[in-house]
């Protein structure tokens, strides 16, 4: 009777340990909008998802948190690098989640870069890109 008790803790610790691995969910951003491929006209509205990291302004120290940026025609950029602002890094560092892009009309990759409090990258796991042409 012992024996089978310890079994039974033993298996419900493991799969507590299992639920707890599930629920917390991958680190990694996203587009809501608009879709890739998309045929816009300018200006457009852009929303940014974030999964597993809190979005929170720059300069917020909250652990596990950072912040969009939009790269025009780039990669995304290493972990560990400062995002520079410029007119092809676009910075959305008061913790927002959607905006009005206004670009001229032609095809564009979007790469959304999460970075951290400074702004520094946390490379290409948490950056996606997309492709939208501008009417």
């Amino acid at each position: 009777m012992i024996r089978r008790s310890v079994m039974l803790a033993a298996a419900a610790l493991f799969m507590a340990g299992c639920a707890t691995q599930m629920s917390a969910p991958a680190k990694r951003v996203f587009f809501i909008e608009p879709a890739n491929g998309a045929v816009v006209t300018s200006p457009f509205k852009v929303k940014f998802g974030a999964a597993g990291m809190e979005v929170k302004p720059a300069g917020d120290e909250t652990p596990n948190s950072g912040h969009h940026h939009v790269l025009v025609n780039m990669e995304s950029m290493p972990a560990g690098q400062t995002i520079p602002f410029s007119d092809t890094h676009i910075h959305f560092g008061k913790g927002q989640t959607e905006a009005e892009l206004k670009l001229a009309p032609g095809v564009y990759k979007l790469t959304m870069q999460f970075a951290n409090k400074d702004h520094v990258s946390f490379g290409k796991e948490m950056s996606t890109s997309i492709t939208v042409t501008v009417k």
